[in-house]
């Protein structure tokens, strides 16, 4: 019997992600508290540019563009924000989404997969993933269990399950 496999993927709906962005920027245009702070909300480039003329209506602005990603599916574990800038006249904070396993996640996920996974499974990364092996499907679905429960700083999806 051959084995089965999946691939451990950290990836974004950049559609889902663009849909939210416009969905917080249209909020933040109609809600009365915004009135006058001049926030904003944009894409530059791969980044996410928040601006507001204080502190607290740029924070309030990421609020509502974080309540936007996890109502189209997105975690916000996928969303690495920097702290508020003052710049001239405004406030800005800068956001990007991450996708891909880096190499020391990798590394991390396979440590724990050794350690506490079941003994037949392997694991291989490849690029930004990770592809996991086994003879056993139920192997590979105690491997899914194990890897939601475990407090990982990233977004995780299994693919290509064969």
């Amino acid at each position: 019997m051959a084995d089965s496999s999946f691939d451990i993927v950290s990836k974004i709906d950049r559609q889902e992600a663009d849909n939210a962005l416009n969905q917080a920027r249209k909020e933040v245009e109609q809600r009365y508290d915004f009135k006058g702070t001049d926030a904003d909300i944009t894409w530059s480039g791969d980044a996410i540019v928040i601006k507001a003329n204080s502190e607290e209506r740029a924070k309030a602005v990421l609020d509502v563009f974080q309540s936007k990603l996890i109502k189209r599916g997105i975690s916000l574990k996928s969303l690495e924000t920097g702290d508020p800038v003052v710049g001239s006249k405004e406030y800005r904070i800068t956001s990007t989404l991450k996708e891909g396993i880096s190499s020391e996640n990798a590394k991390k996920i396979s440590k724990i997969l050794r350690d506490e996974g079941p003994k037949s499974v392997k694991s291989q990364i490849q690029g930004d993933e990770l592809r996991v092996q086994s003879k056993s499907r139920d192997d590979l679905q105690e491997v899914q269990r194990l890897l939601k429960s475990a407090d990982l700083d990233l977004d995780l999806q299994f693919v290509n399950y064969r």
